[in-house]
């Protein structure tokens, strides 16, 4: 297999040829290898590869899903398996082993996918940009140097850069939709329970966080979704999902949808004139697709937000990374955690579990107002970031004497639209739409009530028709280096 043939097709045309017998599952990964050597020295996503997954695959260890042969990458936070490295980008963490598999490589496994490695996360997946002290900084491949948004930016910076053609990321802010916006990918949120956080922990972030993938095609989101909404053992709930699976609303045309879009910030930071052209020109496509489309505001205080936020994304933050260190034989400390993790360690040390109890509460009045919103429209469209990837350097964790609740601040206003969705447990995705006078890609959002992924699946569909993205190919890209 040609390095050219392997960029351009998705995770489901290489799986075809593997089921056909044109190309083994093997031969795949080496090429997945010819792609990181060539575009990891310009991106730096990828910050470890697994021999035995390449060179010595045994193919018939394969799951045989949809996905049999396909390599991904595991974003280096959570997802992982027994015996494998995670580090969490961070340099207390180096050299940390899993204990256990996690219910979601195992449903990655059973998919087919071959995982190959891990893609490079800011540390513990705090920030807006993929940077950190202990593998360095992550770029778009639209432009070296500049974000690849945070914090599954890695697996973001390889899919688009046509390194794998999917890669894992979570999200408990944003952190699955921002790097797609900034990288050109698409990046769905799915909603709360969608997706098992089992077996070691019930839920990520208390409820917020949300595992999925980056990918470059809807069929590819659609097929992947299928895999891994399969209620696991010991779940806290399950969530309703349709009978005949994700994959069919592809070609599936909704009823005429209530659809809802804006561009007004949530916060005091402004949003780019060309994003919100590019959220008004989708908008307008909906409507010419039948849809009653009208522009309405969510009331959503980001800056409240972010401050609020501290409170519950960082209670016990101190107690995990303790136990990080412990089992590694470190200390946290400033010389092994970057200067706005080090102040946010001393600041859920000292935290009053009452600031927790009332995060708690601030986030289910939120939900309820965005679930008000949500029963007037089925759709809410939006920027998915308010601003294009920025430089590296603005939005990383290496930035001394800034607060915990300051940083958050910062960290939110290029991606303020982000994390109502978040809060209120319901589904998002961005999709690429369009691109920059500038040269970089524009993600443009969109949102749905709860349970309700198969309305983006079908909108997006439909859009990738309409305005198509797929002949936008980064100057990073591997057919390109």
């Amino acid at each position: 297999m040609k390095l050219y043939e392997y960029a351009g097709l998705d995770a489901t045309g290489l799986a075809a040829l593997v089921r056909s017998g044109e190309v083994t599952a093997r031969e795949v990964a080496a090429v997945a290898t010819e792609a990181i050597a060539l575009a990891n020295p310009k991106i730096n996503a990828v910050v470890e590869t697994y021999d035995d997954r390449i060179a010595t695959l045994d193919e018939a260890g394969l799951g045989f899903g949809p996905f049999r042969g396909v390599p991904i990458l595991i974003k280096d936070v959570r997802g992982n398996e027994k015996g494998r490295k995670v580090e969490f980008g961070s340099r207390l963490a180096q050299g940390y082993v899993c204990d256990g598999d996690t219910y979601l490589a195992e449903m990655f496994r059973t998919a087919g996918l071959n995982i190959i490695g891990r893609s490079n996360a800011p540390e513990y997946s705090i920030a807006t940009s993929t940077e950190n002290l202990l593998y360095g900084n992550t770029s778009t491949p639209w432009r070296e140097g500049y974000s690849a948004g945070g914090s599954s930016g890695g697996a973001a910076a390889a899919v688009a850069a046509g390194v794998v053609p999917i890669a894992h990321g979570s999200d408990i802010g944003g952190s699955l939709r921002i790097p797609a916006s900034w990288c050109g990918c698409i990046g769905l949120k799915p909603s709360r329970g969608r997706v098992s956080a089992g077996p070691q922990v019930d839920e990520g972030g208390f409820g917020l966080s949300m595992n999925f993938a980056q990918t470059r095609t809807m069929r590819d989101t659609a097929a992947l979704l299928d895999c891994l909404s399969v209620p696991q053992a010991g779940d806290p709930f399950r969530i309703p999902a349709p009978d005949e699976g994700f994959m069919a609303w592809l070609n599936r045309k909704p009823e005429k949808l209530r659809i809802a879009w804006t561009t007004a910030p949530t916060m005091d930071a402004p949003v780019d004139t060309e994003v919100a052209a590019a959220v008004e020109a989708t908008a307008r496509q909906l409507e010419d697709m039948g849809h009653l489309v009208e522009q309405a505001d969510l009331v959503f205080d980001q800056d409240a937000a972010s401050r609020m936020m501290c409170a519950v994304w960082f209670f016990g933050f101190q107690k995990t990374l303790d136990k990080i260190g412990s089992k590694v034989g470190r200390v946290p400390g400033p010389d092994n955690l970057e200067p706005v993790t080090w102040e946010i360690y001393k600041r859920a040390r000292d935290m009053d579990p009452y600031e927790f109890l009332d995060g708690l509460a601030w986030i289910n009045q939120s939900r309820r107002e965005i679930g008000r919103f949500f029963a007037r429209y089925d759709v809410l469209l939006s920027p998915a970031t308010a601003q294009v990837s920025q430089p590296h350097g603005l939005y990383g964790l290496n930035l001394p004497g800034v607060s915990p609740e300051d940083y958050m601040v910062l960290a939110d206003e290029p991606v303020q639209f982000a994390f109502p969705y978040n809060v209120a447990g319901t589904p998002a995705i961005s999709l690429p739409l369009a691109m920059h006078s500038n040269g970089l890609p524009i993600g443009v959002q969109l949102g749905a009530g709860p349970a309700r992924e198969h309305l983006l699946i079908a909108l997006g569909a439909a859009l990738e028709q309409a305005m198509p993205w797929a002949q936008h190919v980064p100057p990073l890209h591997v057919t390109k280096l």
